[in-house]
Order: C-alpha cells, then sequence, then structure tokens
C-alpha cells in the first residue's frame, strides 16, 4: 500500500513536470513567430554577417565615412585621410555632373595613374602633378578644384573605387572633347590610345 502510494505521488509529479515544460515550449513557439521576434532575429542576423564582412564601409561618430584599411593594404594604395578628400574634390570637380559609375571611372584613373611607374605613387602627387608648369587636371588650374562641394554619391563613387569596383581598361587619361581646347585634343588622339567614351568622357591609355 505504501509502496502504491509513492509510485502514485511520483507519477503525478513527473506529469506535472511534463505539462509546464510542454506550456514553455508552447510560449516560446508562439513569441518566435511574432513580427517582433523576426526583426530581432533579422536584425541580429544582419549585424553578425555586417560584422564579419571585411571592408565594410562605416562611420566615424563624425558622420564621415571611414574606409577599411584592410582592404586598401590588400590593393597596395597608401591612403591618409587627406588623400581620401583630394580624391573626393578631384572626382567631384572634374566628374560631378556624371552618374555614379561616371565618377568612378574618374577616381579609376586617378587610382591607376598611382600604381603606374611614370606617375607619382600617392593620390596628392597624382592629382597636384605638373608637366612642362602646367597642371594635369584642368579643375587644379582653374580653381573649380577649390570651390566644389563634395556630394554623397560622389563620396559613393570615391569608395566603390577604392573597394575595387573598377570599369577604366587601365585608362591613365581622360578628357572631354567639348569643353578641351583644339590642340590638346590632338595630342590626346596623336599619343594616346583611345579605349572608349562614357558620359562626357573619354578614356585613353
Amino acid at each position: 500500500m505504501y509502496k502504491k502510494c509513492i509510485l502514485s505521488l511520483f507519477l503525478c509529479n513527473m506529469i506535472v513536470l511534463a505539462s509546464f515544460c510542454c506550456l514553455k515550449i508552447a510560449e516560446r513557439s508562439r513569441y518566435a513567430a511574432t513580427p517582433a521576434f523576426q526583426i530581432e532575429l533579422r536584425q541580429g542576423l544582419q549585424e553578425e554577417e555586417a560584422s564579419s564582412m571585411i571592408g565594410n564601409i562605416d562611420r566615424a561618430d563624425s558622420g564621415q565615412r571611414v574606409i577599411d584599411y584592410q582592404i586598401l593594404e590588400r590593393t597596395g594604395i597608401t591612403l591618409s585621410d587627406d588623400d581620401f578628400q583630394i580624391l573626393c574634390r578631384i572626382v567631384e570637380a572634374e566628374a560631378g555632373g556624371e552618374d555614379i559609375n561616371g565618377r568612378i571611372l574618374v577616381a579609376n584613373v586617378i587610382l591607376n595613374r598611382v600604381e603606374s611607374s611614370i606617375f607619382p605613387n600617392t593620390i596628392e602627387g597624382v592629382v597636384f602633378q605638373k608637366s612642362n608648369g602646367t597642371y594635369q587636371f584642368s579643375p587644379i588650374w582653374d580653381g573649380r578644384y577649390y570651390r566644389v562641394k563634395v556630394s554623397e554619391e560622389t563620396i559613393e563613387a570615391v569608395e566603390r573605387a577604392l573597394l575595387g569596383e573598377d570599369y577604366s581598361k587601365g585608362a591613365l587619361y581622360f578628357a572631354a572633347r567639348k569643353a578641351a581646347a583644339p590642340e590638346k585634343m590632338r595630342w590626346f588622339d596623336n599619343h594616346l590610345t583611345r579605349l572608349f567614351q562614357y558620359g562626357g568622357h573619354e578614356f585613353f591609355s
């Protein structure tokens, strides 16, 4: 009789415990189906994915973008904050009226020159280079470089170029034929190889 009472109490406790576990599982399942939980889950996955990506473009507390220097080290480009600002400003001055790909192309040409042995090996050196006493890029000598306001689209174009987006086919020169002096375009046509035209610019190697 005593053993039967013990066994009955044990079975009752097991039934109560099993019921409690089932209720908890049901509650968790209902919560997991709610929009709030799904949003939290998606956000968590996105944050985890973002943190694992090399080359993410982030924003500093100041609101300015910061380029992942691991990417720049892999591409062999040494880029200071000043160089980044110089590159953005010359792209804005040269291609502010072009679409995003037109701006990327101008950044590509600057970066191609940095990597070429026949040009200076820094962005600042390339942008401010003189040939026979004349600056290589017209916005430097006519002052447009100093007057432009760099747009978000230009910043995005420069970042994408720095992260490896390249449509230039190795171009080292570009010119806007409609805006250029005829003698300048004759030099381009006679001394360089024309690769293609995009927007208002022709690109040469």
